[in-house]
């Protein structure tokens, strides 16, 4: 006897049930934890996994994937406690038109713990990710490791830690802390490229006020040791604090914009409409007379790039030097600027980590570098010694020297001592280094040359103090100038302010093609 279909009715009535049932199946999985917990969240001021979605993606555009995986436990009562998802959301969408793998924790599943599905699913979009060539986004909202399942848990971490080391550099890997994120569950964040968090609501640390308390015995909130705006001001761990969920998501849409999908790819280029001859003759006075009195470098920054817009980065952080994104005809660069209106614009421990990071970030995805350079020196002092100056400031020094992308300097004032060598110098292969007529290249301030060089004429003199101001004024005319540099060829071209915008799209447009390599070798040793 051969097969007989079932009659045309009862196959509709089989099919519609099928139907049903996955459409109920997908109804739970969108509730997450329920109605209450989502309540809950809500009355927190926290939006939902879900609804982080629809605001950082493209309208319409997030297709899922794993919405039905469930957790294999049956320890402590788990097995009663089933949610479709296990606490992530995940799967790919498009931000501005460019697709992107993205994870959201859900809090509203026990807590957004980790455990073994709930971390293999995040694993798996990784992974995906990284074979498409596409950024992968995390959004962080997790209580921690699921203590019911033990060391299962730990080793979703690590298994997450280790895909997020090996697609380091080769695609963008973006974190936003929406909620808690303590224990292990913050060495994902640490090792992605950029950290973004949310004031009052999201905090980051390895061991909580609980445990501080009695390990230290010191008494500190959740918000102190570890909210955004610690890790903005005190600690650098994240690079963007956002006063609300929905300005913290914006911004990372409008982080990826000037980030390309992977590192074989170039940034994306937009339509510029501001003039590539435009010339602002406020740059011509932007530096003061008296070489001591501090400026904004953002003035120059903003005067120079596309529609005047600089999007910065780690704003709050050691402020003595500012990076961040800009465009130059349309073209992504990065940008590293000594800060004279802070600290005199010195590097130190913390500048010269912030400023490495970055270069190297722009160095891996084939980003141009530009640096405005006005830096008097290294700080002095027992702090910075002891903290390891000599390391950090190295950091800073090893990320330019191993750079390959096009990178350009405007000396704009000081370039001082071993810190005129670690900004992009052209000894560390700077492919165009330009200096304004006001720029100071040496190896001190002429103050401090005229003390040592001429101490004996000086101590020698009638008149100490008009001998040595004589003495300086003669040091400033001869080496308080880019020209001795220039001489020499270690400064291309000094170039007038005003002009500055449209030299810099003339060398970026020849550079290009640029092709630069370091030796074959496993990888570098930088001193961390």
């Amino acid at each position: 006897m051969g097969f007989k279909e079932p009659p045309v009715d009862e196959f509709i009535q089989m099919t519609d049930a099928k139907i049903k049932k996955l459409e109920e199946l997908r109804a739970e999985a969108m509730l997450g934890g329920g109605e209450d917990k989502i309540k809950v969240q809500h009355d927190k001021g926290k939006l939902t996994a879900r609804e982080r979605l629809d605001i950082l993606l493209d309208e319409g555009s997030f297709n899922e994937i794993g919405m039905l995986v469930r957790h294999r436990s049956h320890d402590f009562g788990l097995e009663n406690h089933r949610y479709y998802g296990d606490g992530v959301v995940t799967g790919y969408g498009l931000i501005n038109g460019r697709q992107v793998y993205v994870y959201s924790q859900d809090f509203t599943v026990f807590g957004g713990s980790l455990a073994e599905a709930h971390a293999e699913k995040i694993c798996k979009i990784i992974k995906m990710a990284g074979k498409a060539g596409v950024p992968i986004i995390g959004l962080n909202d997790s209580g921690g490791a699921r203590i019911q399942e033990g060391v299962v848990s730990l080793g979703g971490y690590a298994d997450i830690f280790l895909l997020n080391t090996m697609y380091s550099g080769v695609i963008p890997q973006i974190s936003a802390i929406m909620g808690p994120c303590a224990g292990g569950a913050v060495y994902s964040p640490a090792i992605t490229d950029f950290i973004l968090m949310v004031k009052k609501s999201s905090y980051m640390f390895v061991t909580g006020p609980n445990v501080v308390k009695i390990v230290t015995h010191e008494e500190i909130s959740s918000e102190d040791l570890g909210g955004a705006e610690t890790h903005a001001k005190k600690s650098g761990v994240s690079h963007f604090s956002s006063d609300n969920e929905v300005e913290c998501l914006e911004t990372l849409r409008e982080l990826l914009s000037f980030i390309p999908q992977n590192n074989m790819e170039d940034p994306p280029r937009v339509e510029c409409t501001d003039p590539i001859d435009r010339a602002d003759p406020k740059l011509d006075t932007v530096v003061p007379e008296r070489s001591e009195k501090p400026y904004n470098i953002k003035d120059v920054i903003t005067s120079v790039v596309d529609d005047g817009k600089y999007f910065e980065v780690q704003r709050d952080f050691a402020k003595n030097i500012s990076i961040g994104f800009s465009r130059l005809n349309g073209k992504s660069v990065g940008i590293i600027a000594n800060q004279p209106a802070y600290l005199a614009g010195v590097l130190d421990c913390d500048s010269s980590i912030k400023a490495a990071r970055f270069v190297r970030f722009c160095d891996a995805f084939n980003i141009p570098l530009l640096v405005f350079e006005d830096v008097p020196g290294f700080l002095p002092g027992t702090v910075q010694e002891w903290r390891g100056i000599i390391k950090h400031g190295a950091k800073l020094l090893y990320a330019f020297s191993e750079a390959t992308v096009p990178k350009i300097t405007v000396i704009t004032r000081k370039a001082y001592g071993g810190a005129y060598d670690v900004m992009n110098s052209k000894h560390i292969r700077g492919d165009f280094n330009f200096a304004w007529p006001t720029a100071e290249i040496a190896v001190m301030g002429a103050k401090g040359a005229t003390e040592i060089i001429f101490k004996k004429e000086i101590n020698a003199s009638d008149d100490p103090e008009a001998e040595e101001e004589r003495l300086e004024k003669d040091f400033k005319e001869k080496f308080a100038n880019p020209y001795l540099a220039a001489e020499r060829g270690y400064v291309d071209e000094v170039i007038i302010p005003h002009k500055t915008r449209e030299k810099l799209i003339s060398a970026f447009s020849i550079l290009e093609n640029k092709v630069d390599s370091n030796p074959k070798k496993k990888h570098g040793n930088i001193p961390l």
